[in-house]
């Protein structure tokens, strides 16, 4: 009977009391989340039911992507570096979950996902035959280090030339940057973003979260898409390039626009916007409200509403271009009415209008929020030590396919020999040698 030593005490409550068999051998099978119970699974519904993807990723960019990936039914198969804790954000904390010790950070991008522990070193024939079952592969390493394991994507497409291979770096396979580590902050910085981040007469300032990462992410998300559609055509993989920098470059939008066709560089503008006025947040009695007009329409309906109806027709903020010209006076006059109000009597005074118009929430004041509950965002998923987790689940809702969180995030190695025993038809002595000589955890 096969065990996975290093979780016993905590998985021994979750044993599934059937076995499986592989070449003969009986073993008992652990439980996720997914299994049984009346819990979800992957069905037919799932658009990327019957996919599946050898993860080689860490951190946030790339496990962000598989994650999403994950959500649409793929089986996301995540190789975790053995003896060393694996994914560098398990120990990114506190906070920590009580009992298994991974972050709750870690709890954030690795949902619906099996963990299996290889040694990519002395484990390199075990990946090579992970790949031939797997449709897709996605690694964040710098470039070159995979090549030095026989790894990279000009050795596996000679062996799995059907797989689609996504390299996520910091700047790219080539140029001068192209071996400096990734890390957002240091590639927003380079992009641009933290520049065009902040007060206009204060420091740079970053996004409160790894917004770089996220959108890699979700480009190789959407590129990993497209080659499987080009397969289902050509029946051959490819190879996918993305990276922090681009990334960041792409993000720059209008303000990329502006100087490549106009010569004009950026400045920081806090909440407000540079081309539309009045398009920022407002200090309340009691905090923060952001109001957009995007429109001269939505102004006028915005002076009407505080009463000031001969602001918007006063000449020097009858349109937007007037506004923009004459921001500081107007932002002033604004900032005195809004001041005398609590955020929640704005919203309330403000009800129905055309305008946008929202608080400044906290994040209590988020998942506390009446829109954000009734949406059901928020799913909360067994885990195998620790009772249960929440999540903030997919935020993509299909009329005719699931997208949904299922299982936890996996505890480390958690799926190691139930990966090896079932898709690779491993035997437990063949399992039993591959820990011994410290290949897998």
């Amino acid at each position: 009977m096969l065990q996975i030593a290093p979780y016993t005490a905590c998985f021994s409550r979750i044993l599934l009391g059937r076995t499986v068999s592989s070449k003969g051998i009986a073993y008992r099978r652990f439980a996720t989340a997914g299994d049984g119970g009346g819990s979800q699974a992957v069905t037919a519904a799932h658009p990327l039911s019957g996919v599946r993807i050898l993860d080689m990723t860490r951190i946030i960019s790339g496990p962000y992507c598989t994650m999403i990936l994950a959500d649409m039914g793929a089986e996301v198969i995540k190789i975790e570096r053995p003896f060393y804790g694996g994914d560098e954000t398990r120990k990114w904390g506190p906070p920590f979950l009580s009992q298994s010790k991974d972050s709750i950070y870690f709890q954030a991008v690795n949902r619906n996902k099996k963990s299996v522990a290889i040694d990519l070193k002395r484990g390199k024939e075990v990946i090579y035959e992970l790949a031939q079952k797997c449709d897709v592969l996605v690694e964040n390493y710098v470039p070159g280090k995979l090549a030095e394991y026989g790894l990279d994507y000009a050795h596996l497409r000679k062996i799995a030339p059907h797989l689609i291979y996504c390299s996520m770096t910091g700047y790219g396979s080539v140029g001068p940057y192209a071996k400096r580590p990734g890390y957002d902050v240091i590639a927003s910085s380079v992009a641009g973003l933290l520049h065009i981040t902040g007060e206009r007469d204060g420091p740079p300032c970053k996004v409160g979260v790894p917004v770089t990462d996220m959108a890699t992410g979700l480009y190789a998300h959407g590129a990993i898409l497209a080659a499987l559609l080009q397969r289902q055509r050509t029946g051959l993989g490819q190879k996918i390039d993305v990276d922090l920098l681009s990334t960041g470059v792409s993000l720059l939008i209008n303000v990329g626009s502006y100087y490549l066709n106009a010569g004009i560089e950026a400045q920081r503008w806090g909440t407000a916007h540079s081309s539309i006025v009045p398009y920022q947040s407002f200090k309340t009695v009691d905090g923060y409200l952001t109001i957009g007009a995007g429109s001269d329409e939505q102004f006028k309906e915005l002076c009407q509403l505080l009463k000031i109806p001969d602001i918007a027709e006063n000449s020097k903020f009858k349109t937007n271009k007037d506004r923009v010209k004459n921001r500081v006076e107007l932002i002033a006059l604004l900032e005195d009415l809004l001041a005398k109000k609590t955020s929640k009597s704005w919203m309330q005074h403000f009800d129905g209008a055309s305008f946008p118009v929202g608080p400044v929430n906290g994040i209590r004041e988020v998942f506390e929020d009446e829109h954000v509950k009734a949406i059901d965002l928020v799913k909360t998923l067994p885990h195998p030590c620790d009772g249960n987790v929440k999540v903030v689940g997919p935020p993509v809702v299909y009329s005719e396919s699931k997208n949904d969180a299922r299982t936890a995030p996996p505890m480390m190695g958690q799926h190691t020999d139930e990966v090896l025993a079932e898709l690779l038809d491993y035997s437990a002595e063949q399992i039993a040698r591959l820990r011994n000589r410290k290949v897998i955890e």
